[in-house]
């Protein structure tokens, strides 16, 4: 009888803001780790989400989208990326039906020469028609010759279960990198900070979201209660004011959702409190950015 061997390996998912990289990794994970908004930059940290089976142990990773860095925030963001291109067993390059292909782009540069086997995943075919779904497959078929396409629905879950075969087939031998039973490598407190910055994203328009940072400075687990104190920073006064809202109606909404979601995340009630702080130039500060956890 053939011995079944273990594979393992570094499923790197990686593409343009808003093409669907969190919803195809919160499907493939079957967990919702990885916050999903229309706006760009949701995601701004790389999130890992492991899938176990008994004779193997894929290690997903969602990364930023990419863009042009404005100011050291979005400079450690891109080294997130980079890391991804270096450390990925597969790298999923996703892209969807109506984004055109960017000749420009030094990623996609980079997936030309990568060694990895590179999945491009043709994303929101449910948006589109079988022509154009196949034009934009063609082309690229023709720009990134080496990669295997696949088209997917991620919202719909059309395809996922080709990818996961696809992933499956081609991980590498090797033991497990982390216990069997962890989901991701990310603690508690981190998952509070994206419930509340979700939160923030889905209830405030223009350049708010994008100052806010949201801190856990206090977390305690009692017997039958967690007390969490964060903070919420922003850039300026006038943000503050918005972020609390007219007697702090709105700080009031955004606890109070945040507080349901992180309930059921915990499996335990939850004391939320929420303060706003104004750090002038947080997104430039490598200190702070150190202190909120993006790479040096």
């Amino acid at each position: 009888m053939t011995e079944i061997k273990h594979k393992s390996g570094f499923v790197n998912i990686i593409g343009n803001p808003n093409v669907g990289k969190s919803t195809l990794m919160n499907a493939l994970v079957g967990e919702r780790l990885s916050i999903i908004t229309s706006k760009a930059q949701t995601t701004r940290h790389r999130i890992m989400g492991i899938v176990n089976g008994e004779n193997f142990q894929i290690v997903y990773s969602d990364t930023p989208g990419i863009l042009d860095p404005k100011y050291k925030l979005q400079e450690a963001m891109l080294k997130t990326i980079d890391g991804a291109f270096t450390d990925a067993d597969i790298v999923l390059f996703v892209t969807d039906v109506k984004e055109p292909i960017d000749n420009e782009n030094k990623y996609i540069n980079k997936l030309a020469k990568i060694k990895a086997p590179v999945l491009l995943i043709l994303n929101k075919i449910d948006l589109s028609n079988q022509q154009d779904v196949e034009t934009r497959m063609n082309e690229w078929k023709e720009k990134l010759p080496k990669a295997e396409i696949i088209p997917l629905s991620a919202l719909e879950k059309f395809n996922l279960e080709k990818v996961f075969d696809r992933i499956l087939e081609l991980l590498p031998e090797g033991p497990a990198y982390y216990s069997k039973d962890e989901l991701t490598d990310k603690n508690e407190r981190f998952f509070v900070e994206e419930i509340i910055r979700e939160k923030i994203l889905l209830n405030y328009e223009k350049e708010i979201p994008y100052s806010v940072e949201v801190h856990v400075e206090s977390f305690k687990e009692e017997e039958r209660i967690f007390r969490i104190s964060t903070n919420i920073y922003v850039i300026r006064d006038s943000q503050k004011g918005i972020i609390i809202g007219h007697k702090g109606e709105m700080l009031k909404k955004i606890g109070s959702n945040a507080r349901i979601e992180i309930e059921e995340f915990l499996g335990k009630k939850v004391f939320l409190e929420l303060f706003v702080k104004v750090k002038k130039d947080w997104r430039n500060d490598s200190a702070q950015l150190k202190q909120f956890g993006y790479p040096g």
